[in-house]
């Protein structure tokens, strides 16, 4: 019944973070309005909106371990590559950590916004192959 529609990120100057993200992230112009812009991905459904603030708004909470995370993150197949083209273009990172056989890294957008950046593995019970299932076994039970 829900799916997750658009994910609205602030961000303090449209113009410059249009541009950012179109290059760094290979997102699409959807169009503009007022103080904002959305845009798709290559793969996927969700949209990507960037709506202009006059300061940097919080886009990540804290865990109970004191820990920073983010509220969502990017899929890639190839986690080194997308790595090292962050690193490459003078992107803030944190380095490529393993949990649990799971690969992440965190990148920073203009306003210091953080993404996490995570690879699948095989087997999981959160692997998008696995979930697809689930949700083609939910469908039929309906």
């Amino acid at each position: 019944m829900f799916k997750v529609g658009s994910i609205f990120i602030p961000v303090t100057d449209i113009e410059k973070s249009t541009d950012w993200y179109v290059k760094f992230l290979g997102v699409k112009i959807i169009d503009h309005w007022g103080d904002g812009a959305s845009f798709y991905l290559s793969t996927g459904s969700t949209q990507l909106a960037l709506v202009e603030v006059e300061s940097p708004q919080p886009t990540d909470f804290t865990t109970k371990g004191n820990q920073k995370n983010a509220y969502y993150n990017f899929v890639v197949d190839d986690i080194e590559t997308a790595h090292q083209h962050f690193k490459n273009n003078g992107i803030v990172t944190t380095e490529i950590d393993d949990f649990g056989g799971m690969k992440f890294f965190d990148f920073f957008d203009l306003d210091g916004n953080p993404f996490s950046v995570v690879n699948e593995v095989e087997g999981s019970p959160y692997h998008s192959d696995h979930v697809r299932k689930m949700q083609e076994r939910d469908k039929k039970n309906i």
